[in-house]
């Protein structure tokens, strides 16, 4: 096995992941970036970006599927590892990754977990941990993803900003709701997670409905100055 112990590290400058590491390395960043001009990672408040987003109703589910954004976990950014296990690297802490693989697969790690707030230990194939789509690919279907190319909607399916490792059974529970009908349990985790969700909307352009509006505008009543993420931040240890 080989065991990489990642340090914590805050928001980062820019959208990058970490590439596969071989033995007796630790991973550095490489280039994954957002096909949007409006690129707005790392940059401003969520309270200022908000604001500037448009606000439509829904428009119908129809047509939806998930091949419409592309092989699930692709490795778009063309590192040599699926983006499951390049997210996997990024949240995790005290990672092994799996012999013969390059530096790719992670075999076991343990997760802060953003939206539970907890920290556990996992082992590859025991179900605890799934990749979430902060912003659902369907709810981003039924927001302006309908008109986008194939190419933009596999990028954005792929993208870190909109990745985050999480407990199975809340990205279950969450299913592809907004942030009108789920919000982490976690209470300190909610302003960053529906910053994360703003940063998404603006770079790739989706709109917003007045409920999820209203609803981040409650929630970032709480915290004015949370800033838009970048796609390499990871969930800060919890207190204690």
């Amino acid at each position: 096995m080989v065991v990489v112990t990642a340090a914590l590290s805050g928001c980062a400058a820019a959208s990058t992941l970490s590439s596969p590491v071989s033995a007796g390395s630790t991973t550095d960043a490489s280039s994954t970036q957002s096909p949007s001009s409006a690129d707005s990672r790392g940059t401003g408040t969520a309270v200022a970006a908000l604001a500037a987003l448009p606000v439509k109703g829904r428009a119908p589910k129809t047509g939806y599927q998930r091949s419409a954004f592309g092989q699930a976990w692709a490795d778009v950014d063309r590192n040599g590892c699926d983006t499951r296990n390049d997210i996997l690297r990024r949240d995790a802490r005290d990672v092994t990754l799996k012999p013969g693989t390059n530096g790719c697969v992670v075999a076991s790690g343990t997760l802060q977990d953003r939206y539970s707030g907890t920290a556990f230990r996992f082992v590859r194939g025991d179900g605890q941990v799934e990749i979430d789509h902060v912003v659902a690919l369907s709810d981003a279907w039924q927001k302006g993803a309908q008109a986008w190319t194939a190419e933009t909607r596999a990028a954005f399916a792929n993208d870190p900003l909109n990745l985050v490792a999480t407990e199975s059974a809340l990205n279950q529970q969450k299913g592809d709701g907004d942030a009108a009908t789920w919000l982490p349990p976690y209470g300190a985790g909610r302003c960053a997670y529906v910053a994360r969700q703003i940063a998404v909307k603006k770079t790739y352009g989706l709109w917003l409905t007045v409920a999820e509006r209203d609803a981040m505008g409650r929630v970032l009543a709480g915290c004015p100055r949370e800033p838009l993420p970048s796609g390499d931040d990871r969930a800060p240890l919890a207190a204690g």
